[in-house]
């Protein structure tokens, strides 16, 4: 997606190649796998991205499984759906203007982790996922990565999505066997292969590092995700 063709459909152009392809999707899986699994951890289980997974939680509550923020977790998807719906707004007024969508989205999804990171620092350390500073914070995150999921599905639809793997690593799984199968449609498979493990990998190394980050920094360690956004943007601007 380049400046001077903000449209969705667009055809690929030399600003498309592969390796900056892989290195914004990296960038893109990174983020996404940082950002939820330290949500995860710091926010009583609280899902900032794949925020569907939250209603699994709010029945193993209700089961008595011990999981606490219900509360924050049946208020992530109305918040979801405000986020990706502003966002889509957002994109349409933009690209009806001529302008691009990608920078000032990536730019904006920055200062809303930002913001995130810093009244979670404010905030917590959380001691109930049913405090109001923790559901505000939670929901700050939330629409933090509404952001990026509503990019993925427009101006980074070329690229592997990068919140959600498991659609990723089934579809990875099927093609690494019809390789190994010589099954038809081979060279198809290859070249989804080479096009989405590099995301899955850097997805999961966000998640660990989203884990191991806020164990030992707490908050703070979502400038690491920050960082990663501000490398997507310097690429972007190349272009």
């Amino acid at each position: 997606m380049t400046n001077a063709t903000p449209s969705t459909t667009a055809p690929a152009t030399a600003a498309d190649s592969p390796p900056e392809s892989a290195w914004r999707g990296m960038l893109l899986a990174f983020t996404g796998g940082f950002v939820d699994t330290l949500g995860f951890v710091a926010l009583f289980g609280l899902f900032t991205a794949h925020v569907t997974g939250n209603f699994v939680l709010i029945g193993a509550a209700m089961a008595g499984s011990g999981h606490s923020g219900v509360v924050g977790k049946l208020l992530a998807l109305p918040a979801f759906v405000l986020g990706v719906a502003a966002t889509r707004l957002f994109q349409l007024r933009r690209e009806r203007r001529g302008l691009d969508t990608a920078v000032p989205l990536v730019s904006t999804q920055l200062v809303c982790l930002l913001a995130f990171m810093g009244a979670a620092v404010w905030a917590g350390p959380f001691v109930s996922g049913n405090g109001a500073s923790a559901i505000a914070v939670g929901l700050m995150g939330v629409l933090t990565m509404s952001i990026q999921n509503t990019a993925a599905r427009s101006v980074f639809s070329r690229l592997t999505p990068s919140t959600v793997m498991t659609g990723n690593v089934t579809q990875l799984v099927m093609d690494l066997v019809d390789i190994a199968t010589r099954a038809p449609g081979m060279a198809g498979a290859s070249a989804r292969v080479h096009k989405a493990w590099p995301p899955v990998a850097a997805f999961a190394v966000g998640s660990l590092g989203g884990g191991l980050g806020y164990a030992h920094a707490g908050f703070w360690a979502l400038l690491v995700p920050c960082l990663a956004l501000a490398a997507l943007l310097q690429l972007l601007r190349k272009q």
